[in-house]
């Protein structure tokens, strides 16, 4: 019989938002990165850096541990879909505005309410269902005027759909392995993935030395992208699985367009619309009632 799923603090919640807060600032530096690198070359060298620095830590902390087969094998499958996410990601960034790219990102919770019942073997629940819905309308309110990017939102719903696939997964491994190992796998497999796609390209389209070999200034930012928005947010929020529910979680990552919005205004100087402010409250109006509720419901 398996224990039961340790509750969430405040604390934990806090720390969810500042990981969010930081995914947010992954867009921003898919626009300071130099335009001419790919984005498959990008994806690559995030996930590979961050493969490296991982491989570091589990030597210093000691922490390889054993792990099946058919796990390590799962996990490189997972790790290709996340190395998908991210390129639709930065790809959907770069062909339109780092705010369209995030704001496309909240609908992941409505996937993640359709597909996590399906692997749980569970009802849908009608609380998630609504709570979903009403990210749409935020989405639509803050997008109502944004349809000359329709290319941008689209490839940023294929890559909602991708995170919310890989952060079922991730919940499913969290209860059984450590979470710096399970990135460390998934990792392997992003940068495996990417290596195909890259050779892919390069043999098909042909790519120009600017295309696949960052520029030296753009290595600052793809340490910051691979240790900071990688490494150690992606598994300290493998950690937090342990305590909170894949769609607690991919609701709160639907602040991301809120704060990355934010700090594209300060530091890009995307100006945003008035039907942002009001989408904007109606996301953030449904991560905050979700635990009030699903807490009345479930009793």
């Amino acid at each position: 019989m398996n224990a039961p799923q340790p509750k969430p603090t405040f604390v934990d919640y806090l720390h969810l938002h500042f990981l969010v807060v930081i995914w947010g600032f992954t867009a921003i530096l898919g626009k300071l990165i130099n335009p001419e690198l790919s984005r498959i070359s990008l994806t690559f060298f995030r996930t590979l850096l961050a493969a490296v620095g991982l491989a570091l830590v589990l030597s210093i902390w000691k922490e390889w541990k054993r792990i099946s087969s058919k796990d390590r094998w799962a996990m490189l499958g997972v790790g290709a879909i996340m190395g998908l996410h991210w390129l639709t990601f930065f790809a959907s960034a770069h062909v339109s505005s780092a705010s369209v790219c995030l704001a496309g990102m909240s609908t992941t919770s409505l996937f993640t309410s359709l597909l996590e019942p399906l692997f749980a073997r569970r009802r849908v629940r009608t609380l998630e269902i609504f709570l979903s819905l009403l990210v749409i309308l935020g989405l639509y309110l803050i997008f109502r005027f944004q349809v000359d990017q329709a290319l941008g939102l689209g490839l940023a719903l294929i890559s909602a759909f991708l995170a919310a696939l890989f952060t079922i997964a991730n919940s499913r491994f969290a209860r059984r392995h450590n979470a710096l190992l399970i990135t460390f796998y998934e990792m392997n497999g992003a940068t495996l993935a990417m290596s195909v796609g890259l050779a892919g390209v390069a043999l098909t389209n042909g790519l120009t030395a600017k295309e696949v070999i960052p520029e030296s200034t753009d290595w600052f930012w793809l340490v910051i992208l691979a240790f900071v928005c990688t490494v150690y947010a992606y598994s300290a929020a493998t950690h937090l699985l342990k305590k909170i529910s894949p769609f607690t979680l991919n609701l709160t990552i639907n602040m991301e367009p809120v704060y990355g919005m934010i700090l594209a205004y300060f530091i890009l100087d995307e100006r945003m619309t008035a039907g942002f402010y009001t989408g904007a409250l109606v996301i953030l109006l449904a991560v905050i009632i979700y635990p009030m509720l699903n807490s009345r419901f479930t009793k």
